[in-house]
């Protein structure tokens, strides 16, 4: 691998737990690693929109220390610039103590911690023995951070699920702690809980943790993050010192918003909208100008996928669009991406000018039902990004058409009953 940064030298002395997270500027919003989705120009658009660390995608130790075609592919030269590229955790998933040593050394001098992904609950990582079927492992556990711990000249993190006992999650933080990790990232969710059977991450868990674990732990929250306004209840809730995201980034890389990170041209009361969901033709734009810049295999290789999420709401509406994303391959030249974009744009363009739709059309959110949680769910007009709901157990129960229409109609009809 022929990464090169001069500018970016080894640590003299390593940081541990606060210190180290102080030392990278104490983030509050960060890309959470994601399988083939964080990798550079992504995160070069989610920090230009408010991210304060990334993670890279999760990278397989073993082919990335003994595959040089799958090495080049995922960490490209400016992966972990110094000057555009941090604060970046590089994060690996593994089953054997040396091997990781051997990729994390690759990537040593180019990131400011490696990070072991003990949370992956797919099924590939249950036939390749790595991420969440390890927690039955726990001197493995051990073995693989504390290895990195006495080797590596920067930090090392971990990323865990939960238990379903919260007793047992806290003597298996206890132990990733204690074998050498300085950060811990907790996704409040059990290995079980994945696609329909997803359900709401447990936030009072990682409370748990919080007041159970020294003030010197760094804990990072992760799970029910869909909304801006999410960040700030996370961080109140759970007292977690830092939130992850990663759907809600990657469906809306604007949730981790700083103001002004648009010029705006929208009228002043829609300002706020503008910046919390994004029309689709201006972030699609400002996400290809990132792309046609970066080099690098990954990051051309997520684009389809990107599309295919930034556009999600856009597309069940204008269906050609669809059929030219998904005829996007491995071939496909920054061409074939700009005139996507493009296309969006004259749509946009041409439904504005018909008035076929307007900013104040949007619906008032104060008028939507909450969750449990406390959580507000939005009913966004599809030209503007937005979070996604998975469904549980085949049915959407919030976000989706059907329910946020009878949500509606049920409080209509309450606010007649009121009047009657």
């Amino acid at each position: 691998m022929t990464i090169s940064d001069p500018a970016a030298p080894s640590p003299a002395t390593k940081l541990s737990g606060r210190a180290f997270y102080e030392s990278i500027g104490s983030p509050k919003k960060i890309v959470a690693p994601m399988v083939d989705q964080s990798e550079l120009a992504w995160r070069k658009l989610s920090r230009q929109l408010g991210a304060d660390l990334c993670y890279t995608p999760m990278l397989h130790a073993r082919l990335f220390a003994t595959q040089e075609k799958y090495r080049n592919a995922m960490f490209h030269t400016l992966d972990g610039h110094s000057s555009t590229d941090r604060p970046l955790i590089v994060q690996f998933c593994a089953n054997e103590p040396d091997m990781l040593l051997q990729a994390a050394k690759l990537v040593e001098r180019h990131c400011d911690a490696v990070d072991l992904n003990l949370g992956c609950p797919q099924n590939i990582a249950r036939r390749g023995h790595y991420g969440s079927f390890l927690q039955d492992d726990w001197d493995l556990i051990y073995k693989l951070i504390h290895t990195l711990h006495a080797n590596l000249s920067i930090p090392v993190t971990a990323k865990i699920r939960i238990f379903p006992s919260r007793e047992k999650t806290l003597s298996y933080a206890r132990h990733v702690l204690s074998a050498g990790a300085q950060v811990l990232t907790v996704h409040g969710r059990t290995r079980e809980m994945k696609g329909q059977q997803t359900g709401l991450a447990d936030w009072e868990v990682i409370r748990y943790l919080r007041e159970q674990l020294p003030n010197e732990t760094v804990i990072f929250a992760n799970g029910n993050i869909l909304y801006h306004e999410d960040i700030k209840r996370c961080l109140e809730i759970t007292g977690a010192d830092a939130v992850m995201s990663a759907e809600g980034n990657l469906y809306n890389p604007a949730i981790f918003i700083r103001p002004s990170s648009y010029e705006k041209a929208v009228p002043a009361d829609d300002d706020s909208m503008e910046e919390l969901f994004p029309r689709v033709d201006r972030i699609l734009r400002e996400y290809f100008e990132i792309l046609k810049d970066t080099p690098g295999e990954a990051s051309h290789t997520a684009a389809k996928a990107h599309l295919f999420r930034l556009l999600r709401p856009f597309l069940s509406q204008h269906t050609e669009v669809r059929a030219e994303i998904a005829a996007l391959h491995k071939n496909s030249t920054t061409d074939n991406f700009r005139m996507i974009t493009e296309h969006v744009e004259e749509i946009v363009r041409k439904l504005l000018e018909d008035g076929k739709f307007k900013d104040k059309d949007i619906i008032q959110l104060s008028d939507l039902p909450m969750d449990k949680s406390g959580a507000a769910y939005k009913d966004i007009p599809y030209w503007r990004v937005q979070p996604y709901f998975r469904p549980v157990n085949g049915q959407i129960l919030f976000g989706g058409k059907r329910p946020l229409e009878e949500d509606k109609q049920d409080n209509v009809k309450q606010k007649d009953q009121r009047k009657d």
